[in-house]
């Protein structure tokens, strides 16, 4: 059975907050190491120096300014956590973009865009490759959409259905029993077993439990002795009685 599978919900990311030097907010986030990122700017009043030997963008080599430690008062600058980086050089690791006041999603060491990381690390769908923003299911440890899990032969969604599956393929089990199940020798009906159905095997012929009667008196056979008579099959009474 396919069990219901929920999958990272996208719009529940990180926000990137704006505040400015000084605030209350700031302060209190910090405080309180909140998950948040700070624009703010160098005072034209403080010590280049000073800033020098605080700040270090960490881009690195990599910043856009041409210099990690560039501190020219009025330069607006970025700081998440213990890190720092110049304005331009908040960007998405991927498509290089500036977050600005956007929403943005860290990883291990690297800032995202929501579209990036999604594009990157978001689940997806094994059969439309698409990603899976909302509930799915997972066959096999493998994640579908609900429409994607489908019977392989007719496409009726299989999604909180009963099913079964051959050579790894998922089907419902009308099309199984159609496709692929033993057929009851008395109804022609296919014997599939799904939900514990019971039947009877004799020789290369078979029954479901309800239909292997005798075919005179039509007495339930389960459990009890019979007698074949050409095709059909006869209880022990009804027997004697052709023979008299």
């Amino acid at each position: 059975m396919a069990a219901d599978y929920l999958a990272s919900d996208f719009n529940n990311r990180l926000r990137l907050t704006t505040k400015t030097v000084g605030g209350d907010r700031i302060r209190k986030a910090k405080e309180n190491n909140e998950d948040i990122a700070v624009l703010s700017m160098f005072l034209p009043m403080q010590s280049r120096q000073e800033e020098n030997n605080q700040f270090r963008c960490a881009l690195g080599y990599a910043c856009k300014l041409g210099n990690a430690r560039e501190a020219t008062p009025g330069t607006k600058k970025m700081e998440y956590k213990t890190r720092q980086w110049h304005e331009k050089c908040f960007c998405c690791c991927v498509c290089k973009t500036p977050i600005g006041t956007k929403s943005f999603i860290p990883r291990e060491q690297e800032i995202y865009c929501a579209g990036c990381y999604e594009e990157k690390y978001a689940t997806r769908c094994i059969k439309c490759n698409k990603i899976i923003t909302s509930g799915g299911v997972t066959y096999k440890n493998e994640p579908w959409h609900r429409e994607c899990f489908t019977c392989t032969h007719c496409s009726t969604s299989l999604a909180g259905q009963r099913f079964t599956s051959r050579d790894d393929k998922p089907y419902c089990a009308d099309c199984f029993g159609e496709l692929f199940a033993k057929r009851c020798t008395a109804c022609t009906k296919p014997i599939t077993g799904i939900g514990g159905t019971r039947f009877i095997s004799f020789e290369d012929r078979h029954w479901h439990n309800d239909c292997f009667i005798c075919a005179l008196c039509k007495t339930s056979l389960v459990g009890r002795g019979f007698i074949t008579d050409g095709a059909d099959i006869i209880c022990p009474e009804c027997a004697k009685q052709k023979l008299i």
